[in-house]
């Protein structure tokens, strides 16, 4: 007989011993949850001694003395007496349920509770058996749980109210008013709890002119919230020294590649313009760095496209092609520049709003620039799940004198406003 053999003999005479020594008795008094018994009334014939030791009662201060509710809290009798006891006697057993017990110096000790009825040779009910694990470990455990929970919350609002705030300061309050122009903004965010990089704006320059832009930079959180700031700052900088568009966007793209460093991925789409005042209407040149086309709102209900295909984005390379197209805008003409967010919303079936663009946006209540801002608002709000990215939307659209005069009240519209029509390209080039 080897070693193993010696140790799987001293194996088996502990287990003998152990056996030896252990009863049911003792099994069920110092089990590591608590058992009793009750009548099908209630009153407690049975009880081990685990259950004393977590209860502080004496044996005799219990057995025939106390009902299994009269060691529950009141909200644990409330619902003993109307929930626990009745399916407990409808079906026979309930299990897991969460109720609290009293102990004898009035402290709550939360349990889980376990019950099975036994039957009588008769079918009728003669004993309860009621099972008594300790959840104070587990209540515990949940209500870390529910504090962090909470925490996280807050913390998320925290950073939503901040995200927010960030995104607000990103985008211009309101846009000015324009003589003759009527003017309207709208912007979607993708998520509430990420700063978005689409951006416009519109202010004065020299001689009653006027610069605009509407653009998109690539990434979201606060690296792109920083980009389209200093996008934004440069631009109106730009315009100030040389307003020429093409100028303009040359500029920007120096600075960002300067900013960024040669190498860097920090670009964006946009696309910058001028307007100045013309009898009637306004002359309007655009410069487009990769950015989708305008849209022209003809007064006659029409939509093409202002071509500036080809134009290339802004501080991704060194010597960037800018598309440059020249328009007028007569009275009743309109201009709507838009961001990706919405050319790529999905309908649907699937397939892009950009697939039939000018024909929806023809199809869309003319009035005014912030009707056609709702209408294109309403749209993108239909698509739920299929509009999965920031929309920026400007209109201008350039009235005359009566007509400005009956739409001035409308600039305090359901979204961010300004009233105005825009027209038709006359003529492009590169």
């Amino acid at each position: 007989m080897g070693p193993a053999d010696d140790i799987d003999g001293a194996r088996a005479e502990r287990l003998h011993r152990a056996e030896l020594t252990e009863t049911a008795e003792d099994l069920y008094d110092n089990a590591p949850c608590g058992y009793l018994s009750t009548t099908p009334e209630g009153y407690i014939v049975r009880i081990n001694d685990t259950l004393l030791r977590w209860l502080g009662y004496a044996h005799d201060q219990v057995v025939g003395r106390l009902r299994f509710a009269d060691l529950l809290t009141i909200g644990g009798k409330m619902y003993h007496e109307t929930h626990f006891a009745p399916l407990l006697l409808l079906q026979g057993s309930v299990h897991s349920v969460a109720l609290e017990i009293r102990t004898v110096d009035r402290r709550r000790l939360p349990v889980l509770v376990d019950a099975v009825v036994k039957k009588a040779p008769d079918d009728t009910p003669s004993l309860v058996r009621i099972m008594v694990v300790d959840a104070a470990d587990r209540r515990a455990y949940e209500e870390e749980l529910l504090r962090a929970r909470r925490q996280a919350d807050l913390e998320r609002d925290r950073l939503q109210q901040l995200a927010t705030t960030l995104q607000r300061t990103l985008l211009p309050p309101a846009l000015p008013g324009v003589p003759g122009l009527d003017i309207a903004a709208y912007y979607h965010s993708a998520s509430l709890e990420e700063i978005g990089g689409d951006f416009y704006d519109l202010f004065p320059l020299a001689h009653d002119r006027w610069g605009f832009f509407l653009g998109d930079v690539c990434g979201k959180g606060p690296g792109a919230a920083v980009f389209t700031s200093l996008i934004r700052y440069t631009l109106r900088a730009a315009a100030v020294y040389d307003s020429d568009p093409v100028s303009v966007l040359t500029t920007l793209n120096t600075s960002l590649r300067q900013e960024r460093g040669a190498t860097s991925t920090g670009w964006c789409t946009l696309v910058y313009g001028v307007l100045v005042p013309a009898d009637p209407g306004f002359t309007l040149t655009l410069a487009s760095g990769g950015h989708p086309p305008a849209l022209g709102l003809l007064r006659g209900g029409g939509v093409e496209a202002v071509d500036t295909v080809g134009g290339q984005p802004v501080g991704l390379l060194a010597r960037p092609r800018f598309r440059v197209a020249t328009t007028t805008l007569r009275p009743g003409d309109g201009l709507l520049l838009h961001t990706d967010g919405l050319s790529e919303a999905r309908r649907p079936d699937g397939s892009m709003l950009d697939e039939g663009l000018p024909e929806l946006v023809a199809a869309l209540p003319r009035g005014t620039a912030r009707g056609v801002v709702d209408a294109l608002a309403d749209v993108l709000a239909s698509l739920g799940a299929g509009l999965g990215d920031d929309a920026a939307i400007m209109v201008l659209s350039a009235t005359d004198a009566t007509e400005e005069a009956a739409t001035s009240d409308l600039s305090s519209g359901r979204r961010e406003s300004g009233d105005s029509r825009c027209g038709l390209p006359e003529a492009s080039t590169s």
